[in-house]
């Protein structure tokens, strides 16, 4: 983008273990003087924390013709561009064939009691996950799911980079994570399955990941030209060849592991109301982790 623009950009990340978080907080923290011009969030849910606060500009790009109305704002608030699912990365050497588990419920089935791993909650793209199940399945049955989990001993590990390794490594014999770790574990050798749960059900959490315009950026047409490559099929392409993406506007399925998005039966949620549970539950996941 900056050989072809001429604009430098100045990308700050957040950390694994506070991914979206507390670049989320800061621009909110900023919301008077804003600093940021774009904000390209690992998952939609976040953004909506923005939204809702009246900071976001919407911006319809010319480029983003081809992604899918599911995944993008009609009033261009927010655009998606790729994305990934949450999936089962499963052990092959300490699951049999006939055993492989197919629904994230089997995270806690009795005889896999201390055998599972999910990233922390607090965190990430799994704080997405469990949010999107208090929105589609309500909190009683939500929260049901979750002690069931704690009783089933589940690891509870640091990011789904680390379930990777749990997994990989055979610590344990499956654990929830992002198609973008499966594929690294299968690009590094590892014997493992990925299975895109619940297929036969509610469906498997597909997120794309989001970009906005910050309102009042000091800089919006420059964001508004960033965005556009952001959303080009070109920069898609780039994600689900190389990093382990699922491409939302072009038919490509990148890396062999990696299923096309018409081969996918999604969970349907409503990316606002999970935004809304995602604030809401905090200080019950701070709980259930054993923090308060």
């Amino acid at each position: 983008f900056e050989a072809s623009s001429a604009i430098e950009v100045q990308p700050l990340f957040d950390t694994e273990e506070t991914k979206s978080t507390g670049l989320v907080n800061r621009l909110i923290a900023e919301a008077d003087h804003p600093q940021a011009d774009v904000f390209w969030s690992g998952d939609p849910a976040r953004v909506f924390l923005l939204v809702e606060r009246g900071l976001v500009e919407p911006y319809v790009s010319p480029a983003a013709t081809s992604i899918p109305e599911a995944f993008k704002a009609a009033d261009g608030s927010w655009t998606g561009v790729a994305g990934r699912v949450r999936v089962l990365l499963v052990n092959r050497n300490r699951v049999k064939p006939g055993e492989i588990p197919t629904s994230v419920r089997d995270l806690a089935d009795p005889r896999w009691r201390g055998q599972t791993a999910i990233a922390n909650p607090l965190f990430g793209t799994t704080t997405m996950h469990v949010a999107a199940w208090f929105a589609a399945w309500g909190d009683s049955a939500a929260t049901a799911f979750l002690d069931t989990l704690r009783a089933n001993d589940v690891r509870i590990a640091s990011s789904n980079g680390e379930v990777k390794r749990l997994v990989t490594s055979g610590e344990v014999a499956f654990g929830l994570t992002d198609t973008d770790d499966a594929n690294e574990a299968i690009s590094g050798g590892a014997n493992v399955a990925v299975v895109y749960p619940d297929q036969d059900g509610f469906g498997a959490l597909v997120m794309p990941t989001v970009v906005v315009l910050v309102r009042g950026s000091p800089h919006p047409e420059a964001g508004r030209q960033l965005i556009d490559y952001i959303v080009s099929p070109d920069v898609e392409r780039s994600l689900a060849d190389r990093a382990g993406y699922m491409a939302l506007g072009t038919p490509r399925t990148g890396l062999p592991s990696i299923r096309s998005v018409a081969a996918v039966r999604a969970m349907q949620v409503d990316y606002a109301k999970v935004a809304d549970a995602m604030e809401r539950i905090q200080p019950w996941l701070r709980g259930w982790v054993g923090l308060e």
